[in-house]
């Protein structure tokens, strides 16, 4: 019986053009998606190497600038800007720390569209004023952007909703579920077993298709990465067939089933990120980055001030660079260098509160995701495509070590009154940018997938008791 009710139903569907109509519809959503997140990944690109260019165009004329010095030619530039000054290499001529896109960047923009890609830390720069923002727009930032995530996330289960919220309901408003009463078949295993055909022809479509898109998209990809991307995709699917399937057991009519799913999909995709983003900002409200940043100007105000002051201490906690500084000699960096770790550790408390607060509604969301599975999965796609809240924070530390690292390698030359020469810049510290691994989106699959299990079984435990298929006649 059961073999025979899947050929039909397979016969059925594609008779009715359902399953040729989805698959070229997913098949457009899909690449389209996955194109326009290749176009985005591929600008990121495009500006990282442009950016790259005019670096090593600067370095090519300080070279040669550095050439002419020292065969005691004169140099047509500012004197502030001439390169054997170590101050002039470190703000005039920085290196690059860029964070390039991940081989599955174009899965999610995630928070790629509110961050830049590469920061050019200068000698003289303060590492929380580090600019790691880029002017967006305001119109794609309140609808986002079409890629696969949002395809995956909100398209898909709608798609699921309107392949599958009438299996049981059309068969009693036909008259044919008189039919199946007069076979020897349990309701339960008998919904199930349609929304389990139709389960396989999305599962097994949608892997096609994303296997396709990583194949002609995708860069190099690790393969425990890719089954993770295709398991959590797997696991969604199965979430939105068993809310189909309680839907179905209820045994109500074709409209209010449409009605039930189509709220629940709000309640899961759109209300339950809304409220607990909200919930979120209320109870850890963000401090005023107003007020933050007028704290910042008053201590510097203050240090400025101070700076021979603070410049003595340094020296007496440097004395290899203290028999180099004949008092007279002191310029406005040797001043204002040693005034930069006073300045950081005055302000380490206001930039720590601003981004304790931060992490504080960033833990509130990651304890809540698990109330809503289109939350774990958007955070489990960012996260698998290098573009997650985590990944620019990563991002953001190396860049600040870097800067340290580029300031504390020049600030010997200033001080021990030292040219920068042609030699020295081979030794030049450069960035590389190490990205994160990700770690939970295997534990996100599984968590859907149970979730999944649960709502099945609840739904055939409370699901009407049904002794006779004649039952569900009237």
């Amino acid at each position: 019986m059961y073999k025979y009710n899947f050929i039909y139903e397979l016969k059925t569907l594609l008779r009715s053009g359902w399953i040729q109509f989805l698959s070229v519809l997913l098949l457009v959503l899909f690449g389209f998606a996955s194109f326009n997140g290749s176009q985005k990944v591929e600008k990121r690109e495009l500006d990282i190497a442009s950016i790259k260019k005019q670096v090593n165009e600067s370095d090519q004329k300080m070279l040669a600038q550095l050439d002419s010095i020292e065969r005691g030619l004169n140099v047509n530039a500012s004197r502030w800007t001439i390169p054997s000054g170590p101050t002039a290499v470190g703000n005039y001529h920085p290196r690059i720390a860029a964070m390039p896109p991940s081989a599955m960047a174009f899965i999610a923009t995630g928070q790629s569209d509110l961050f830049t890609h590469y920061v050019k830390p200068t000698m003289a720069g303060d590492d929380f004023a580090l600019n790691f923002t880029e002017i967006s727009s305001p119109v794609q930032q309140l609808f986002g952007s079409f890629d696969l995530s949002f395809v995956i996330i909100y398209l898909l289960p709608l798609i699921i909703i309107a392949f599958s919220y009438n299996i049981l309901s059309s068969e009693r408003e036909t008259g044919s579920l008189k039919l199946l009463a007069s076979q020897p078949i349990s309701i339960h295993i008998w919904v199930l077993q349609k929304i389990g055909i139709r389960f396989l022809w999305i599962a097994t479509l949608t892997v096609i298709l994303l296997l396709g898109t990583l194949l002609i998209f995708g860069g190099p990809i690790d393969s425990g990465t890719m089954f993770s991307f295709i398991g959590l995709t797997i696991a969604y699917i199965l979430f939105w067939f068993a809310l189909a399937f309680v839907v179905n057991l209820q045994a109500s009519n074709s409209a209010k089933n449409a009605i039930t799913i189509l709220g629940l999909w709000l309640v899961f995709v759109l209300l339950a990120p809304s409220i607990i983003n909200q919930l979120g900002s209320t109870i850890y409200p963000m401090p005023s980055r107003t007020l933050m940043i007028n704290k910042m100007r008053t201590v510097k105000a203050e240090v400025t001030e101070k700076q021979d002051e603070i410049l003595d201490n340094f020296l007496r906690d440097h004395p290899e660079y203290a028999i180099n500084d004949p008092n007279q000699s002191r310029r406005f960096y040797h001043r204002y260098m040693a005034s930069q770790d006073v300045v950081k550790k005055e302000l380490e408390p206001i930039v720590n509160e601003f981004e304790n607060q931060l992490d504080k509604q960033q833990t509130w969301v990651g304890k809540l995701k698990w109330i809503s599975p289109a939350i774990v999965m958007q955070q489990a796609l960012n996260e698998v495509s290098g573009s997650s809240t985590k990944d620019y924070e990563n991002y953001r530390g190396q860049v600040i070590g870097f800067a340290e690292t580029w300031r504390q390698h020049l600030i010997p030359f200033l001080y021990n009154n030292q040219s920068f020469t042609s030699s020295d810049y081979e030794d030049l510290p450069s960035f590389t940018f190490k990205p994160l691994t990700p770690k939970t989106s295997g534990i996100s699959a599984l968590a859907i997938l149970a979730i999944s299990v649960v709502i099945g079984t609840l739904g055939i435990a409370f699901s009407p008791r049904v002794k006779s298929s004649k039952t569900l006649l009237f």
